[in-house]
């Protein structure tokens, strides 16, 4: 039975999706010669996970006249992607409440104070 389709980006597309958000355009040769060595992927595996991103309207590709090669480019950008992620993140661990989101990043210990004088800060913009 086929896996159910996620709106969300997996590890392993996120870093796909980075190096077309980089490059704005390529194509899977380029894609998978911009991953790091260490990775591993094989060509067709690279070209099976645009395919997937393709499906899940991340990415569309085309084939340039004089080129033998598809070239695919996002559809969604990184920040639109983030905006979905936690959109997901809320909806699947927070009860659909961006404040218990919100609250949740305030009681973490791990922000710096920087950090957390930052999102106040925002806060406060958005009240104004």
């Amino acid at each position: 039975m086929p896996r159910k389709k996620s709106a969300t980006l997996t590890e392993a597309e996120l870093r796909l999706m980075d190096v077309i958000w980089e490059k704005g355009a390529a194509t899977v040769a380029e894609v998978a010669e911009a991953l790091p060595k260490d990775l591993g992927l094989a060509y067709n595996s690279v070209l099976t996970t645009l395919r997937i991103l393709e499906e899940k309207g991340y990415l569309r590709h085309t084939k340039p006249e004089e080129a033998r090669a598809f070239v695919y480019s996002a559809v969604v950008g990184r920040d639109e992607a983030g905006r979905n992620a936690v959109r997901y993140l809320v909806s699947r661990f927070f009860r659909n409440s961006p404040e218990l989101l919100v609250l949740n990043l305030l009681e973490d210990e791990e922000l710096s104070a920087r950090e957390l004088q930052r999102i106040r800060n925002l806060i406060a913009e958005e009240g104004q």
